[in-house]
């Protein structure tokens, strides 16, 4: 049996890619009440429904086995995506500045208990080059950085925690768009194995153009096929944003706006630094779209529908990372986006939960008496 216990569940994208991949999963701890609710209202999903925990900082390694049923050393996986942004910008680093202090410290902690063998962490982008310490630009008087001052200094701690508790592993960004999934979406994802055995991320399955003998990125028009959301439900604009993204055509943004209306438009991003292409965007039918954010009206991050003056409804967000179209998702509707736009997309947790089953299978062919 693959066993798989999930921490920071949320509303379990990847913990159904795992699924799909042959992975049960025995336990899931959320501490978000909204999400444990979605979890059991999707119970039936999972052939035998997993123990539920919330808060990760409260729970035992040994109540968790016992939950399962499993012994240390038992489980196949243990995965999850701890938040690890407490990373001070004040130039003095505290308990929550390092890894060591932050819920990483209960992902760490949990797989030193448990044992599996195979972990899963995944993070966002900004991982590989947080700091442990951050010393503002104006405070440096030209002096070199201090060590923990270098960019990377955080994961770099996160990599030698892994090895102290004796695993080995591998790491790497992976854009979900590289791995059938509809959406340009970039992540952190380390995998880590008890045994030693050789690990190495998913190989890629579409590409960009389609290149390498492999099908092209699947499109917003590739997701939204044949859906069925007769009474779309999300998040209005205000009129006033309406009104300029009336004008936005298919794949534009505020850069598509009548020239004379961008100041009025944008307000103080008009003289902001940075590319601002999320705002006043407006999604393309042939394109993968942009990451799913918790929040699809935000003025720094639409993601207004291609065709419809409203932003992507939740049905069509949650296609977009690749849950089922029955997969309900609890709370209100700031918190089903919330979950939707938090969650791995199930299509890249597939391709990973296939790369750790691919060793499962053939270590059991290689055990195969002769």
């Amino acid at each position: 049996m693959t066993s798989h216990i999930s921490l920071f569940s949320g509303a379990m994208g990847l913990d159904l890619g795992l699924e799909a991949a042959g992975f049960q999963t025995r336990a899931a701890v959320e501490i978000d009440r909204a999400a444990r609710e979605t979890i059991r209202t999707n119970a039936a999903w999972f052939p035998h429904p997993p123990f539920i925990a919330s808060d990760i900082t409260r729970l035992g390694a040994a109540d968790l086995l016992a939950a399962t049923g499993l012994k240390r050393g038992e489980v196949t996986l243990v995965s999850g995506g701890p938040p690890c942004q407490p990373f001070s910008t004040a130039g003095r680093r505290g308990a929550l500045n390092d890894p060591r202090g932050s819920l990483f410290r209960d992902f760490l902690r949990i797989v030193g208990e448990v044992q599996p063998r195979f972990f899963v962490m995944e993070n966002v982008r900004g991982l590989l080059s947080a700091t442990l310490r951050h010393r503002p630009i104006s405070a440096r008087d030209g002096t070199p950085l201090e060590p923990e001052e270098e960019r990377g200094s955080a994961f770099h701690v996160i990599l030698a925690e892994f090895e102290r508790i004796g695993y080995t592993f591998t790491y790497g960004l992976l854009n979900a768009a590289d791995y059938g999934v509809p959406q340009l979406r970039q992540r952190v994802v380390i995998l880590g194995s008890r045994d030693h055995e050789p690990l190495a991320l998913p190989e890629p399955t579409h590409s960009e153009t389609g290149a390498n003998g492999l099908p092209p990125w699947r499109t917003l028009r590739d997701a939204l096929d044949n859906l069925h959301d007769p009474i779309p439900h999300f998040q209005p604009y205000s009129k006033v944003r309406l009104q300029y993204l009336r004008l936005v055509p298919e794949g534009g943004n505020w850069r598509s706006l009548p020239k004379e209306l961008i100041p009025s438009a944008m307000g103080g991003a008009y003289t902001s630094a940075g590319g601002r292409v999320g705002f006043y965007r407006r999604l393309s039918w042939d394109r993968p779209a942009p990451t799913v954010t918790t929040s699809p009206t935000q003025k720094a991050t639409d993601l207004c529908h291609p065709s419809e003056h409203r932003p992507i409804s939740v049905r069509e967000a949650a296609r977009l990372q690749g849950f089922p179209d029955d997969w309900a998702f609890s709370g209100s509707l700031a918190e089903q986006y919330r979950q939707i736009g938090n969650a791995v997309p199930v299509g890249l947790g597939k391709a990973i939960g296939d790369t750790l089953m691919g060793l499962v299978q053939r270590a059991g062919r290689e055990n195969v008496p002769a």
